[in-house]
């Protein structure tokens, strides 16, 4: 996966903003944000990668969703 993508780069920037914050605040020098806005990158890829991962379809769901066995009704308890 691209780590340029747009949603890498959305996700990225939502996390880089409390770096900034801090960086504006003084609290961070410009060196620390040299070396910290590049994680924030990294860590924007891995929660897209992560989440692209966790909503592909599981391969063992070979069942299409108008099935006759997805139309059963189960029997509600007594």
């Amino acid at each position: 996966m691209n780590p340029l993508r747009w949603e890498v780069l959305a996700v990225s920037f939502v996390l880089a903003v409390p770096v900034l914050a801090l960086g504006l605040r003084g609290e961070f020098g410009l060196e620390e944000l040299i070396v910290r806005l590049p994680w924030c990158l990294a860590a924007g890829w891995g929660v897209v990668a992560l989440l692209r991962w966790a909503s592909r379809p599981q391969a063992g769901s070979t069942r299409a969703p108008g099935s006759a066995e997805a139309d059963e009704e189960v029997p509600a308890p007594a």
